[in-house]
């Protein structure tokens, strides 16, 4: 029998090749979780996570279009490519390895159309996906330089020759679990109605916040004069660079429209780079969100217009080059070097430490973007558009003294799931 990458006994390459298997499970598996936790939290406490820069952040590719397919998480496929190599490791034969070799290679033109897709398309990169990119690379490394047929005059035309006894039989497997994954997601998705009622009483019991000692009259949403006079007033610690904040601008633009003349958003500028933001020496993260804070604030006639194209090219406004362009645009270069316009985008940011600590590892308030305060309430991080909607939803009902929005509008199904 010629010696291959699984037919040698165990040696080295065979472990690897098992090790990587593994590791492209283990992936796919934290990726599937931040999907769910990500797009369908049970609490207003719990939500995405990994966001570590504006370029490396899971949530863009969790909250992205390519993050499933017809209701299956991409990382359940994942999943079955991790398992078939690690299976061919321990169960090895030359069938076996011919198909495995077939699979490495499809996959790798996945892995490379999403990375692709991930760093030219979106511009950002999820840390638990390029965990199993590297995976999926040494493993297709190891079937390129050890697999079988490797000694073969045309070697790439031993990545075509699998089993199709086992292609059918693996073909059937995954898409039985995959019908799992849509009924398990579609049960998500049912359950949000029941959810829904856990967040307004979570939203509910929420302790009270003061406002900033200074309520930024920067405003996105401007629904009445004076800002108390909105029934939904919101504070929204934000950053031009930061990933969840481009979402959550995204589902504004949707509930505004639900709910016209009933809205205020202050944008309290947050920028998550030292240069104006004292409270993130230590988060240094997103290089030029203080000079785009700056181009916002120079002029309030155009602040909402320059922060919807800034929004609208989120990617584009990393670059340096782009950002003088847009400040050109707008007749407003001298936001730059101007004193003024950077104090007070700095007294802006600095009400961020007037609140209590939230993490053990921060001794200021305010950390992280977004952070909202909603009618006195404080809300770290995003939510589903759903569970943003009926909270909207209540506190307009308590405004306007009508039956409370948790009583009245959950679907009988999801009262009935509550009993």
């Amino acid at each position: 029998m010629a010696k291959t990458l699984t037919l040698d006994g165990v040696r080295w390459p065979r472990i690897l090749s098992f090790f990587s298997g593994i590791g492209m499970m283990i992936a796919s598996i934290l990726t599937i979780r931040h999907y769910f936790l990500a797009n369908y939290p049970e609490s207003i406490f719990e939500g995405s996570f990994c966001d570590i820069s504006a370029f490396f952040n899971c949530d863009s590719s969790a909250f992205s279009v390519i993050s499933q397919v017809m209701g299956v998480p991409l990382g359940f496929f994942g999943i079955i490519v991790g398992a078939l190599v690690a299976l061919g490791a321990l169960f090895p034969s030359e069938s076996f390895e011919r198909t495995n070799s077939f699979i490495a290679f499809l996959n790798i033109f996945g892995v490379l159309a999403l990375l692709a897709y991930s760093v030219f398309f979106m511009g950002s990169l999820c840390l638990l996906c390029t965990g199993f990119y590297v995976f999926s690379l040494l493993s297709f490394f190891l079937f390129w330089k050890y697999g079988v047929g490797r000694d073969k005059r045309i070697s790439f035309i031993r990545f075509f020759q699998p089993s199709l006894k086992m292609l059918v039989t693996f073909a059937c497997i995954t898409a039985l679990g995959a019908y799992g994954m849509i009924q398990y997601h579609d049960a998500k998705k049912d359950a949000q109605a029941a959810v829904t009622l856990r967040i307004i009483k979570q939203f509910r019991d929420l302790p009270f916040v003061d406002s900033p000692s200074i309520i930024s009259p920067y405003w996105t949403i401007r629904s009445t004069e004076f800002f108390e006079d909105a029934p939904i007033q919101i504070i929204a610690f934000s950053d031009f660079l930061c990933p969840d904040c481009l979402f959550l601008t995204q589902e504004f633009d949707k509930l505004k429209e639900e709910f016209p003349g009933q809205i205020n958003i202050a944008f309290q500028f947050f920028p998550l780079e030292g240069r104006c933001n004292p409270a993130a020496q230590e988060k240094d993260i997103h290089p030029g969100a203080c000079e785009l804070a700056f181009i916002a604030a120079y002029d309030p006639a155009q602040f909402v217009a320059i922060h919807d194209e800034i929004f609208a090219n989120f990617n584009e406004a990393r670059r340096s080059e782009w950002r003088q362009e847009l400040a050109m645009r707008y007749g407003v270069e001298q936001a730059l070097n101007d004193p003024i316009t950077h104090d007070i985008v700095k007294s802006i940011a600095d009400t961020g430490m007037e609140y209590e600590k939230t993490s053990d590892e921060f001794t200021y308030g305010i950390r992280s973007t977004p952070t909202m305060i909603i009618n006195g309430r404080m809300i770290i991080g995003t939510l589903p558009y759903e569970h943003m909607r009926s909270i909207f939803q209540d506190l307009v009902d308590e405004y306007e003294g009508r039956t409370r929005f948790i009583e009245q509008w959950v679907p009988r199904k999801a009262r009935k799931i509550k009993r």
